[in-house]
């Protein structure tokens, strides 16, 4: 078997993925639930839970170039990247059942505790995602192969963050003698982190020993120790590669739009077309349709556009999909709330445009490691970790910025607290919608034109890989 045909088996791939569950859970709870429980729930205003969180993703961004350079430089018997991902499993664990159990005390106090818990989540998420990224390039050097083993990570990311959202939705917060509005029930959201909590730990370490024989066999078959970027010059030397900037600025837009989305989704189902728990479990559930439709047309999409065309053309697609239902009730031309087509005609809309945009996501962390192999064919050094800590360190900069203008948002149009679906002012309701409709479609068409710019492709790969395989050495 040559390297470029050096494909992942399945059974590994669908593993390795399995680990995603523990960031799919936490991406869940962060855009969804968290901004709502603290707001809603604890009683702290919108946009100062907002600045938190965004505070806390600010943070941690920042420590992910290193976390990612330390992962490069790290020399043990089982490997560069395993004693993180066995490390991180307890740690993310624990982060996560404080961060949902914020001690009652004043507003000032329970700002620094939401601040310093989602700082904990994250970082400690961190050791584990970063190293699991910088794998890819390692565990499959074929073109295609990676965007198929990507795959397996967004299957199980979303169906972790989807399962345990139709859990939350249909199981933990529902109405009860204490809290008539689901959504506020308290004991609910102490449920739902146990319940994330155990799960994130056994993907975690799951995933990696299910990648351990794999790769620890290669860096044995190593004669010795790959070059990588020492100091910090050599790190922005990595982060100033062109191919690596240009995928950056497309994934600015990409996942900024993630982030004002998936914090707006609360507000809108509740408020723009009032749904209860029912609606919400539904919507939860349908949604994983979407996931199913991205991981089956992928794959074909990349092979037939290319990974930039590809996911140049899913942006623009999601965009004018995802849209089409809130421009289409401006002017009075969509089902209302209360209509019998109103569910059914929506749900095709959002089904449609969460697989474009799922899709998209998955082409851009596929072209991140086609990034890695050019660089280290035109410059010489392995720097994996670096460029993974650059994918996240990107997507949580921008998907803090979404976040915060979630808050932003909320606060300006001046939703009361505690609202009740179709009894808040119509007025309020139309400009939720309008200001997040409009800044979706222009940050969505920016997203589009970036992707265009890429300039790596598969005869680009094919060609490096052909040249480095004297060098690396093979998987047994």
């Amino acid at each position: 078997m040559t390297e470029t045909s050096d494909k992942l088996p399945l059974r590994t791939k669908i593993l390795y993925g399995f680990g995603a569950s523990a960031y799919g859970i936490k991406d869940n709870g962060f855009s969804v639930f968290l901004l709502y429980y603290y707001n809603q729930v604890v009683g702290m205003r919108a946009d100062i839970v907002s600045l938190a969180i965004a505070i806390a993703l600010f943070v941690d961004a920042f420590i992910d170039p290193l976390i990612g350079q330390m992962t490069d430089r790290t020399r043990t018997p089982i490997g560069r990247r395993h004693p993180w991902l066995y490390g991180a499993a307890i740690p993310i664990a624990i982060a996560w059942l404080l961060l949902w159990h914020p001690p009652e005390t004043s507003g000032m106090l329970q700002f620094f505790y939401l601040l310093t818990m989602a700082m904990l989540v994250r970082i400690t998420l961190s050791a584990y995602e970063v190293p699991s990224l910088a794998l890819l390039p390692e565990l499959s050097r074929d073109y295609h192969d990676r965007t198929s083993t990507l795959r397996y990570r967004t299957l199980f990311g979303w169906a972790s963050g989807l399962g345990i959202m139709v859990v939350a939705y249909g199981l933990l917060l529902v109405p009860s003698a204490d809290y008539p509005v689901g959504m506020l029930n308290v004991d609910g959201y102490s449920t739902y982190a146990i319940v994330g909590a155990c799960i994130m730990a056994i993907a975690v370490l799951v995933s990696a020993a299910s990648t351990h024989k794999r790769i620890v066999g290669r860096y044995k078959a190593e004669s010795s120790p790959p070059k990588t970027a020492e100091g910090f010059a050599e790190m922005l030397s990595a982060y100033r590669f062109s191919p690596f900037l240009l995928l950056m600025f497309a994934g600015v837009f990409a996942f900024t739009n993630q982030g004002l989305t998936f914090a707006m989704t609360p507000y809108l189902l509740t408020h723009v077309w009032e749904f209860g728990s029912a609606e919400m479990t539904l919507y939860s559930a349908v949604l994983f349709i979407g996931v199913i439709l991205a991981f089956l047309l992928v794959t074909p999409i990349s092979k037939r556009t290319g990974k930039p065309k590809g996911a140049a053309f899913l942006t623009l697609f999601a965009v004018i999909v995802g849209t089409a239902p809130y421009w289409l009730r401006m002017i009075d031309l969509f089902p209302p709330p209360g209509s019998p087509n109103l569910i059914p005609v929506l749900f095709t809309f959002l089904v449609i445009g969460i697989a474009a945009s799922i899709s998209a996501m998955i082409l851009t962390m596929s072209m991140m490691a086609d990034v890695t192999d050019a660089y280290a064919f035109e410059v010489g050094k392995r720097t994996e970790g670096l460029f993974s800590s650059g994918m996240w360190f990107m997507q949580k900069m921008v998907g803090g910025m979404g976040i915060l203008l979630s808050g932003l948002i909320i606060s300006f149009i001046q939703l009361p607290a505690q609202a009740i679906p179709g009894s808040v002012d119509p007025a309020i309701v139309d400009n939720l919608a309008l200001i997040f409709v409009t800044l979706v479609t222009v940050i969505g068409l920016a997203g589009t034109w970036a992707y265009t710019l890429f300039p790596l492709g598969e005869q680009d790969h094919s060609d490096r890989i052909a040249k480095l395989e004297a060098t690396m050495p093979k998987v047994k």
